[in-house]
């Protein structure tokens, strides 16, 4: 992983075997980020998806593997109990077994690199929190 700071953006590199969720966590807990979103591409080896089940309030992972391209990363960083938290979606599209490409999406849980990773960090002026939402169940941005 490698990084550069200009004004309120980070320009992030991550490397072959790192992981991406991980890597812009610490760099988070590094840099002090208090909120913010990212966007980036890149190429991963493995990556593990979630479609949430609002019906069970659990989430369903789907698994690939191979080459990967991480067509497109956003997410955002927000603090939680005092620590950067991330929530990011991802569209990776990978080749099939019969040579159809195949594109999937959802809320990334993990993703390790295996060429590069290049990825955004928008830096927000002030801090955004995370608190507990009584009608969907789920932590939300508290904004106020």
């Amino acid at each position: 992983m490698d990084y550069r700071k200009e004004k309120d953006t980070i320009f992030l590199r991550i490397d072959k075997g790192e992981n991406v969720l991980e890597t812009i966590e610490n760099l988070a807990k590094k840099e002090n980020i208090m909120g913010g979103y990212f966007q980036g591409i890149g190429a991963c080896g493995k990556v593990t998806l979630s479609t949430y089940l609002a019906d069970k309030g659990e989430f369903l992972d789907h698994h690939i593997s191979g080459m990967i391209e991480m067509i497109s990363l956003s997410g955002n960083i927000a603090i939680e109990n005092d620590i950067p938290t991330l929530h990011s979606h991802a569209v990776f599209s990978y080749l099939k077994d019969n040579g159809e490409i195949a594109v999937v999406a959802g809320h990334l849980k993990e993703a390790e690199i295996s060429y590069t990773g290049e990825i955004i960090i928008n830096l927000a002026e002030n801090k955004i929190e995370k608190m507990f939402d009584e009608k969907t169940g789920i932590d939300v941005w508290k904004l106020s």
